[in-house]
């Protein structure tokens, strides 16, 4: 297994796909390490969900974060499978935000420390940042496919694409 930092290619478009990686990598990390430093509020928060039976919540509450912490990591160092990990971390996330908005809960969303942002509203708010974390995965993947698409020849549309204005002319 090697270890490397991509370092995108020169342009806006690198160096965007290179900040949010990054950001989102060191969002995970950071959101699975406030919930390791204290398993057993985030146990009581998944509770509240009703949607892990008892006898799992205390594995969930050790397993989930340090999920979260070792696919952010490997999300920075832009480690194979890393991003596929928090796309379906995030779509989970999603799935039972929203569960909890339709059932009008008042709790914590769980997402961060157990302080932050309880109640209702909060449930909406963690909704909308996730898809916003969504937006930016898929960006990850729009990148890399394009990125993979120049280096094996590329096609018409992919040159339509990477290099807007070119007309390629066929014939």
């Amino acid at each position: 297994m090697t270890l490397r930092l991509h370092i995108p290619a020169q342009g806006p478009a690198g160096w965007l796909y290179l900040g949010l990686r990054l950001a989102l990598g060191l969002v995970f990390i950071y959101a699975g390490t406030v919930k390791l430093m204290d398993p057993r509020a985030f146990a009581l928060v998944l509770s509240h969900y009703g949607l892990v039976p008892s006898a799992l919540l205390a594995p969930a509450a050790l397993g989930l974060p340090a999920l979260e912490v070792l696919a952010g990591l490997g999300l920075c160092l832009d480690l194979r499978g890393s991003l596929g990990l928090i796309t379906a971390m995030l779509l989970m996330f999603m799935v039972v935000l929203w569960f909890g908005v339709l059932q009008g809960l008042e709790i914590d969303c769980g997402c961060f420390s157990a302080e932050e942002q309880a109640g209702h509203e909060g449930l909406r708010v963690a909704l909308r940042r996730d898809l916003y974390m969504l937006a930016a995965a898929i960006y990850l993947y729009i990148h890399r496919w394009l990125s993979r698409t120049r280096r094996e020849g590329g096609g018409p549309l992919q040159d339509s694409i990477m290099h807007p204005g070119k007309e390629e002319i066929l014939g």
